[in-house]
């Protein structure tokens, strides 16, 4: 089977012609709520490059999960200008937008989001079948090769419910990866684990990114974002932080 960096090495850029992975220039989204409008991200400016691994982290109500949003082409910006591999997002029609969340960006989210009724491994394949683009690979031998490599390939045909919650989690993630995303988004991926679970989702992260893939991960737990390699800390949508280690 192969290994994550196997996996890592098949995963091709819109544009291989830059290093720049995200760029965020005076990024601005409002919210109408209660009769008044709520100023979400008040000016983001960002630069992440290819194969980065950078947590972004602040209080609730800070804009982190409005970011996150931009960032997966879950929601448009009111103001600004965001380049995903050099692409400018505002370009993109509906279906381009959903093309590019399917095939160039993996979610993983703190809630699993796995289907009750299908195996870990139809689990694993199903954004294969929102996708609209043939993909250049077996998907289904790399399905068991990301299994095997996050350690469920013994559990490929049961159910999520004889899983545990880091279990469940390694099977969200190598669903998230089973299209070769240049971008994988987690969303406070150890939330609902244990601390062993935690540390060994973390690790796993840690390893996909050694190999190559590019990880933003949103948390509030700033002991989680300072083993991140780059922390940026949103206040009130903007940046207040940047830094790397």
């Amino acid at each position: 089977m192969g290994g994550i960096s196997d996996v890592a090495a098949t995963i091709t850029p819109l544009s291989a012609s830059s290093l720049s992975m995200i760029e965020l220039e005076n990024i601005i989204r409002r919210y109408r709520t209660g009769g008044q409008t709520v100023q979400a991200l008040a000016g983001v400016s960002l630069h992440i490059d290819r194969g980065e691994f950078v947590a972004i982290t602040g209080s609730s109500g800070s804009g982190k999960s409005t970011l996150l949003n931009v960032l997966g082409c879950l929601d448009r910006p009111d103001e600004g200008r965001y380049l995903l591999e050099s692409v400018d997002v505002a370009g993109l029609d509906d279906a381009a937008l959903s093309d590019a969340r399917n095939q160039r960006i993996g979610f993983v989210f703190q809630s699993f989001h796995l289907m009750p009724r299908l195996t870990v491994l139809e689990n694993v394949l199903l954004p294969l079948r929102f996708s609209r683009v043939a993909p250049g690979h077996d998907v289904p031998t790399r399905a068991r090769e990301l299994l095997e490599r996050v350690g469920l390939g013994e559990r490929t045909h049961h159910r999520p419910s004889e899983l545990s919650g880091g279990q469940m989690q390694r099977a969200a993630i190598a669903r998230s990866l089973v299209l070769n995303p240049a971008l994988l988004l987690a969303d406070e991926p150890t939330g609902n684990l244990d601390s062993r679970s935690a540390a060994d989702i973390l690790d796993l992260l840690r390893e996909l990114n050694a190999a190559g893939q590019t990880v933003v991960m949103v948390t509030h737990d700033m002991g989680l974002a300072a083993e991140a390699p780059r922390q940026v800390r949103l206040k009130d949508g903007r940046i207040d932080h940047d830094q790397r280690q």
